[in-house]
């Protein structure tokens, strides 16, 4: 229910490009996320989909985050995990186009999850390097797997809870990083807040997920405050936050 409202209030706050004015925003807006350029590389976002969830292989899943709303059980086959929690079809196509679009060559995924977003960042751009952290050990060692099938060799996954890694990766720069692992606000906060020290000025971070809960829309609009970020775009499903210093602190409100 809480969902649902939250949805009800963005479409009445949310514009497409023509209430953009933001050369840059437009940009983004127009030749990225309004992009129905239909890429050979889909094929391959559906085919890895695909395989997954038509896997029946149950494992047991350690849970760090705020814990599923749809499994009880801690044990969980892959198709199911693919259908219902994994980056959907237009997700992943949006996240092809983003990397493709921005070309960053150092990611950070926090949430390895299946691999599926992995997967479709490490396709549409061969040169990036992307770091991505499973808290899982069967998660992430079913996922290495899985992309080594599939002939993605640009990806360093590691199997560490993000309160390990993060200490160890904060000293790096990053062009893009995408929050996808804990839907909670305390440690949405504290990732962001370990991380924004590794941002440089075309930065991109991405958070999923940021109309979750009571808790997520208020650590997204913290966020949004924050003195270092200029630019944000809420489209819902995803939030993204850029520090551009030669923009003005303005935030968009984005229909996909």
């Amino acid at each position: 229910m809480f969902q649902s409202i939250e949805y009800i209030k963005f479409l009445f706050k949310s514009t497409n490009q023509h209430g953009v004015h933001s050369p840059f925003v437009y940009d983004l807006v127009t030749k990225c996320f309004y992009d129905k350029t239909k890429y050979d590389d889909y094929a391959k976002l559906s085919s890895y989909r695909n395989t997954l969830l038509k896997n029946k292989q149950s494992i047991d899943i350690t849970d760090f985050g705020s814990g599923s709303r749809v499994f009880k059980s801690n044990s969980r086959a892959i198709s199911a995990m693919a259908k219902t929690s994994g980056t959907s079809v237009k997700r992943s196509q949006l996240l092809y186009r983003l990397v493709r679009y921005f070309k960053p060559k150092h990611i950070l995924e926090l949430g390895t999850s299946l691999g599926i977003a992995t997967h479709a960042m490490a396709l549409a751009n061969s040169k990036s390097k992307i770091t991505s952290v499973e808290g899982c050990p069967n998660t992430a060692a079913f996922t290495k797997q899985q992309l080594d099938d599939f002939n993605i060799n640009n990806v360093s996954l590691e199997n560490s809870e993000f309160e390990t890694s993060l200490p160890k990766l904060k000293d790096n720069t990053y062009d893009l990083v995408f929050f996808d692992g804990n839907h909670n606000k305390e440690a949405t906060l504290q990732y962001f807040n370990t991380l924004i020290a590794s941002a440089h000025n075309d930065s991109i971070f991405i958070f999923d997920d940021i109309h979750w809960s009571r808790d997520m829309v208020d650590a997204w609009e913290r966020i949004k405050a924050h003195p270092k970020v200029t630019v944000t775009i809420d489209t819902f499903f995803w939030g993204f936050v850029c520090f551009r210093k030669e923009q003005v602190k303005e935030n968009f409100v984005i229909r996909l």
